[in-house]
């Protein structure tokens, strides 16, 4: 399953969309996600970012090592936050994979 996290653009054909982050880890907690690509700012803080997803990779990673490490993109336009993602994504596939 590909899963596409974002609030404004069009979702990719033959992707699942999501808005939220709890959405987004919903479908990560099945296994079945091959491919995850998050944007950062979603509209709404207060419901998350896509960095929360990121975080709750690490942390599910760490709690089982067996868990499916999808192939992760990053495709937001905020540089600072993408660089952070995209940073602790590479620190987790390099321990866990």
């Amino acid at each position: 399953m590909k899963v596409y996290l974002d609030d404004e653009r069009a979702t990719p054909e033959g992707w699942v969309r999501c808005y939220w982050p709890d959405e987004a880890i919903r479908y990560l907690e099945t296994r079945q996600v091959t491919h995850l690509s998050l944007d950062h700012d979603l509209g709404d803080d207060v419901r998350g970012t896509g960095y929360d997803v990121v975080l709750w990779l690490e942390k599910t990673l760490h709690e089982d090592p067996t868990f499916p490490f999808p192939y992760v993109l990053v495709h937001s336009q905020n540089v600072s936050a993408k660089a952070k993602m995209e940073l602790a994504l590479r620190r987790m596939k390099d321990k866990f994979t």
